[in-house]
């Protein structure tokens, strides 16, 4: 639904013929809201301010909403919103299930890429944020109606799968009694033996032709990598309250038969030609070309992700695509959406998104790594932050240190700071449903009944029903621009005026109408932060 905010926007805008730019009121006295547009078409009409906004006074009819409108200083419309209908959006957001979150208009077909770990390796700080960021889409997206398809696009295809099998039967393992800690020291021990030995080298290449053709050990060997590698992210992904299954999995092996057909489906149309021995595509505004196949008949992952579009497009019968992918790799995805609308495979009835994010710093500021420079495994540093609280809590500080940033930004990895209990945190939200909750549960062992809000006479209590009816609204924002820190302010504000409501209006010690209205405005403000932070991925406690 509409909050009440752009409701009133629409509808002076109706009348004023422009924006009317609410801004909330600096003081209760002077109502809910303010407007300058009298000001603003003064200039152009040539008339005095304050008769330019007696003049839409005038013309406003917003009795259904407000309280007689007031023209102060120069200019200035000043809107108070009445009580009975704060009161009555504030019990449509305790009985409506989603709080107020509308379905979409024109529910899509979405399909989300993110995460994408590599088999044989352990999830890494790299995957941290496409993880989190990829799920809280997922989530929201589908609140709205949307069918939403994750892709797990891991990695479990390419020549190290050569030397990866090698080095096993060399060393005589069973692969199925690996756990991924020990597929990763194996990848490394294969890696060292690779660089230091031609004849191993050369037999990892021939076992890269055997698994690609089909024989019947290699592939047996490399569905075991896969199978331990799966089991290590599976637990991580329940460590991390992540919605991903293995129903998500598409990772680059289903695609390697599709590559020659893309291949020649470019270079028969005349997309793709040959130059220096590469299949490449010239994109206009592009500095280099599109790589499809390399002059030693390698295909990388220019042809791969084009072969995932059509599949994605074609199979799947997505009309949005997301990729959560880190920052670097805009040029690749902005040359692979230009390759695929040159192409056909992604129409213009499609649209493309790549949604880059910043690195993990450590608290010195740089990259976060090992002392040895080696990036930081995903267990270690959730093992970090639970150093510092319980996991829930940790995960939480963790979720909404990620979501809270500007997602192009950097951030820093603090563990101390980011699980306090006070201060824009996620922590310091799921404290706030906890103590709302706490009064909840007392009201009920009391036998005190409520089920809508019906008295709102202080301010703080109409702040924070104003606040709830915006929920819906925010949550349909996030879904359009994918910029949850919208989402996360939001609640931060609203934990803010559920605080403020607190400190001026008391809950079990009020009485009648009023103690049963300002309870339901609890439940309901309860509602919102549950719904808001389960879209965040994070729990929201009974207690704390």
């Amino acid at each position: 639904m509409l909050s009440l905010p752009s409701l009133l926007s629409e509808r002076i805008r109706s009348v004023a013929g422009v924006d009317p730019e609410l801004r909330p009121a600096t003081r209760p006295q002077f109502g809910h809201f303010q407007t300058n547009v009298a000001l603003r078409l003064a200039n152009a009409e040539g008339r005095p301010p304050r008769e330019v906004a007696t003049r839409l006074v005038e013309q406003l009819d917003l009795s259904d909403l407000c309280e007689p409108l007031e023209v102060a200083g120069p200019g200035f419309i000043n809107l108070r919103l009445r009580a009975d209908v704060l009161a009555r959006v504030a019990s449509e957001v305790l009985a409506e299930p989603g709080a107020g979150i509308a379905a979409a208009a024109e529910p899509r077909t979405v399909v989300i890429d993110y995460s994408s770990p590599n088999v044989a390796k352990q999830m890494h700080v790299g995957h941290l944020r496409s993880t989190i960021i990829g799920d809280c889409f997922t989530r929201v997206l589908r609140a709205q109606g949307h069918r939403v398809i994750p892709q797990n696009h891991i990695g479990d295809w390419g020549r190290q799968f050569g030397m990866l099998v090698e080095q096993i039967l060399e060393e005589g393992l069973d692969a199925a009694s690996l756990d991924l800690p020990a597929a990763e020291a194996l990848y490394q021990r294969a890696n060292t033996h690779l660089k230091e030995s031609e004849e191993f080298a050369a037999r990892s290449r021939d076992r890269v032709v055997l698994l690609q053709s089909g024989d019947a050990e290699t592939r047996r060997i490399w569905q075991q990598l896969i199978d331990i590698s799966l089991a290590g992210f599976n637990a991580t992904y329940a460590r991390m309250n992540v919605l991903l299954s293995n129903t998500d999995l598409a990772g680059e092996s289903i695609y390697n038969a599709d590559l020659p057909v893309v291949a020649a489906d470019l270079a028969d149309r005349g997309i793709a030609v040959v130059d220096d021995g590469a299949l490449v595509v010239f994109v206009e505004g592009f500095t280099a070309p599109a790589i499809i196949r390399n002059a030693q008949g390698g295909f990388g992952y220019t042809c791969t992700d084009l072969a995932a579009i059509r599949h994605r497009v074609g199979d799947l019968r997505a009309d949005r695509l997301v990729y959560v992918v880190g920052a670097p790799q805009t040029f690749h995805f902005e040359q692979v959406f230009a390759v695929a609308r040159m192409a056909g495979y992604l129409p213009d009835t499609v649209s493309a998104e790549h949604v880059g994010f910043g690195q993990v710093l450590g608290a010195d500021g740089k990259k976060f790594s090992t002392r040895e420079g080696t990036a930081v495994t995903l267990n270690s540093l959730l093992d970090a932050a639970e150093a510092e609280a319980a996991p829930s809590i940790a995960l939480a500080a963790i979720k909404y240190a990620d979501l809270s940033n500007g997602l192009q930004k950097d951030y820093t990895f603090d563990a101390e700071r980011m699980v306090a209990t006070t201060g824009d945190t996620g922590p310091y939200l799921q404290y706030a449903h906890a103590r709302v909750n706490q009064i909840l549960r007392k009201a009920e062992a009391e036998g005190f009944a409520f089920d809508a809000v019906t008295v709102l006479a202080e301010p703080t209590e109409q702040a924070l029903a104003l606040q709830l009816s915006r929920f819906g609204e925010v949550v349909a924002a996030v879904g359009d621009t994918l910029q949850p820190h919208r989402l996360c302010g939001y609640l931060y504000e609203t934990a803010g005026a559920l605080s403020s409501f607190y400190e001026q209006c008391p809950v079990l010690k009020s009485e009648g109408d009023v103690r049963a209205s300002r309870l339901a405005l609890c439940a309901a403000t309860r509602k919102v932060l549950a719904i808001g932070l389960d879209l965040l991925g994070i729990e929201a406690p009974e207690r704390m």
